[in-house]
């Protein structure tokens, strides 16, 4: 038996809401606190609210649940994220490139600055961060302590699409997508590492590719100083439109396949 488990329900309920509740006020200090590093400019220290991030949640889980969290493990905080950064990358690679190969999109050379580029980068390690140590962390983690592995992915995935609806150019179509492709993948690459490194380097790579290297929207917006410009035509199901790639049913496949991968090599 888990120690959530152990938990009566309204101890759970409440350490649950609770959770949710600082763990978003977090994410909103989060954003101020990247965007006042910004002002100081010093493109190095954009990585000092990421940090102090993931500290103020492993404080937090040992201060609330009396234990160290176990889903950062500084060992396999480098390997890891490599893991997660190649597996996001490839993924949207291989996305862009069937929309392409299927007559849909086509790609340009344009120019760029480095230093943008960094900034976009650093910008998407905070998205990474703040969303996957709230979806995974948080919500998916207490979840599947308490009622399972299941519940937490579709309960999570949910969540998370949910968190797109108010975005530009958004649906819900696109809302369920992102639930469908990204939820149920992080969720399973959470479940399959045991730590948050890897669900928070698919989600850095696969936003960084998508805007800033292929030059598409993320989630319906758009970005500067991008490596390419992707023009779309075709049918919206295909390109995913204005909203970007997240919306196409390519993704969603891809998603789910990568999502049956991870579940099927998970340990029992």
């Amino acid at each position: 038996m888990t120690t959530q488990q152990k938990r009566p329900v309204w101890k759970w309920i409440l350490l649950f809401v609770g959770s949710f509740i600082l763990g978003d006020l977090g994410y909103g200090l989060l954003n101020g606190m990247f965007f006042a590093t910004d002002m100081v400019g010093i493109p190095v220290l954009l990585i000092i609210p990421s940090v102090v991030y993931l500290g103020l949640y492993a404080l937090f889980v040992r201060w609330f649940e009396k234990k160290w969290p176990t889903d950062l493990p500084l060992r396999r905080l480098v390997s890891h994220t490599l893991l997660g950064l190649l597996v996001g990358f490839v993924f949207m690679v291989m996305t862009v490139g069937i929309i392409t190969a299927m007559g849909c999109a086509d790609e340009y050379w344009n120019s760029f600055s480095w230093r943008d580029q960094f900034w976009a980068l650093m910008l998407f390690l905070m998205v990474a961060v703040g969303e996957e140590v709230m979806s995974r962390g948080v919500i998916f983690r207490l979840i599947d302590e308490r009622w399972g592995t299941w519940l937490a992915l579709i309960v999570s995935a949910l969540i998370f699409g949910l968190g797109h609806i108010s975005n530009d150019n958004s649906s819900w179509w696109a809302s369920f997508a992102i639930a469908i492709e990204a939820g149920l993948l992080l969720g399973a690459a959470y479940k399959w590492s045991g730590n948050l490194w890897v669900p928070i380097g698919i989600h850095w790579a696969w936003n960084y590719t998508q805007g800033n290297i292929f030059g598409l929207a993320v989630s319906g917006n758009n970005l500067e100083s991008n490596v390419l410009t992707t023009t779309v035509n075709g049918p919206e199901i295909i390109t995913g439109g204005a909203f970007g790639p997240e919306a196409s049913i390519i993704t969603v496949i891809l998603g789910l396949i990568v999502t049956l991968v991870l579940l099927s090599n998970c340990r029992r």
